[in-house]
This record gives C-alpha cells, structure tokens and sequence, in this order.
C-alpha cells in the first residue's frame, strides 16, 4: 500500500441544500447515460434456482447499534425484502450487465419503503429506503467469490461503527445510494449466472448460481490492515482486499488486488 495513500484530507461539511441539489444533479446526469447507455442490461429473472451454485452467504438483519433506534432496524428488514423482490432470480447472460438500481428503482413511498438508516459525511441519518447498503454488500461479496466482472462499485468513505462480530473483512462491501452510486456486474464469460435473494426472520440471504461447474475456486484475504491518526486529529483504516483464484484443474494459483480502502473512523480506535 503506497504510504501517500494513508493521508486523508479532513472531510468537508456541506449543507443539506447543497448535498440535496448535488445529489439530484447527480441522479439526473446517471439517467441520461442509462439512456444513452449501450450496454444490455440482465432482466430475465426464472424462478427455479440454476443447477451449479458458486456461492452462498448471509447477513444478520437486526443489529443492535449504538445511538440507532431500532424501528430503523425494523423498517430496513421491509425495505431490504422489497428491493430484493425486484432482483431475486435475475440470469446475467452473457455479455449482459447487471444493475442494482435498474431492477430496484428509486425507492419510494408509494412503492411501501420506510424511513430507515442513513448515513450522510459519516453520520447516521434517516431516509426512505434507508439500509439497502446491506443488499449490495451482500451482492458484492458473492460477486467477488465468481468470474463475474465488477464494473462499478463505490467504497465505503466512513467507518462508522466498531467491529462487531465481523465475518468478512472490514471494506469488503458496496456502499449505495439511487441512482448513480450503483453496483454493477457484467459476465464476461460463456455461461448463465443467478442471482438468488430471499429473508428468513433472521438473515438477509443470497447465492450466485450458474448452469456450468465452476473452473476457479476463489479466496477473499485482508492485506496490510491499519490505523492512522491524521495531522487534523482523526482516524482513518486502511486495508487491501485480495483475490487468490486457483485452476481447479491444475492448481495454479495468482494473486490479484481488488481495491484499497482508506476510511474515516468516527470513533476512536484506541478506546474499548
């Protein structure tokens, strides 16, 4: 990890005006390139779950956090299975590109979505549709367990809240938000591959699944974790996250880097 990466300038605070105004300025410009866009979307979606399953994970839906009401949590667990009703069982083809927010939609009101958690400059506010943050999470770390191609994914800027019974490694997620902080995922490949999503009273749950055995196994690895105190008083975390596939014919192996995370902590990592 290159060391001037570890220097993170001191977030800026805007108004809620401005980000309100930026943040549709943005939603307008990303619906023109859905327009323009020549890509093919994945929009077939079967019900019967495809034959040969990649990988299967799960999250807890109901965490208790500090300072977090948990009618927010409540609320996230409706949004979260209404959202995952417009992309469960969806075929990525070949040559086709798979989008969170061209299934979704924008979530609404009108469309039976609740105020939820959100996170606006690393704190926790609330808004419709809020929490589906955990959908892409979930997507992205079985995408990244596949030979799918992620083509568009935002990071994590904050680290919010302490570890707690962490299973995947800290930025190994997918931040979103309607429409242009998207998650998007195209198979280059020469076969199907599924997306299957579904909430028992516990966990948000999901598995990618294809019609043709899998020829590379797949290893998720934290590299070079650490905290730093910057010269304006804050904490930032940083880590890679790798990629160790392996020929399931003859066992060779290489390494590849997914990204690099650089966060800022609001919390202080050096107190229990």
């Amino acid at each position: 990890m290159n060391k001037n990466n570890l220097q993170v300038e001191q977030p800026k605070k805007r108004s809620q005006i401005r980000q309100k105004l930026g943040k549709e300025y943005f939603c307008l410009k990303e619906k023109w390139r859905w327009v323009v866009r020549k890509e093919k979307l994945a929009k077939q979606r079967l019900e019967d779950h495809l034959p040969i399953e990649f990988i299967t994970h799960q999250s807890f839906l109901r965490r208790p956090l500090k300072d977090v009401e948990m009618y927010l949590q409540e609320n996230k667990v409706t949004n979260l299975r209404l959202a995952s009703a417009c992309i469960a069982g969806v075929i990525i083809k070949p040559g086709e590109t798979f989008s969170i927010w061209q299934m979704v939609g924008r979530p609404t009101k009108l469309k039976g979505y609740l105020e939820g958690m959100t996170l606006s400059n690393g704190q926790v506010t609330k808004g419709i549709g809020g929490g589906l943050c955990q959908l892409g999470n979930l997507i992205y770390w079985m995408a990244i367990h596949t030979p799918l191609t992620v083509t568009k994914r935002w990071r994590h800027s904050y680290d919010v809240f302490p570890d707690v019974n962490r299973k995947i490694p800290f930025g190994s997620g997918a931040t979103l938000s309607y429409n242009y902080i998207d998650l998007q995922l195209k198979n280059e490949t020469t076969q199907d591959f599924q997306i299957n999503l579904w909430l028992n009273e516990t966990h948000l749950k999901g598995s990618i699944n294809s019609n043709k055995p899998a020829s590379f196994s797949y290893e998720i690895q934290e590299r070079n974790h650490r905290f730093v105190q910057q010269w304006w008083g804050g904490y930032t975390r940083h880590n890679e996250i790798w990629r160790i596939k392996t020929n399931l014919e003859n066992h060779e192996s290489e390494n590849e880097l997914i990204t690099e995370n650089h966060a800022v902590m609001m919390y202080n990592p050096l107190l229990e």
